[in-house]
């Protein structure tokens, strides 16, 4: 390899923007991720809560 060849594999690289674009996608998807998981932990507990008087009010049983 010559060093006008790596110098060029160089500046090609430093001028793609198709790995900052993956980047950007995995952050998203990152931020997406604990959005959802921050949601259904605390939508968790008023579901837990709902079904518990939903036992209740129905007696019990075996669901319970």
């Amino acid at each position: 390899m010559t060093f006008q060849t790596i110098k060029t594999s160089v500046m090609k690289f430093v001028k793609d923007e198709d790995g900052l674009t993956i980047v950007e996608y995995a952050v998203a998807g990152g931020l997406i991720t604990a959005a959802v998981a921050a949601t259904f932990l605390a939508l968790g507990t008023n579901v837990e809560t709902t079904m518990d008087r939903l036992c209740n009010a129905v007696g019990g049983g075996a669901a319970c």
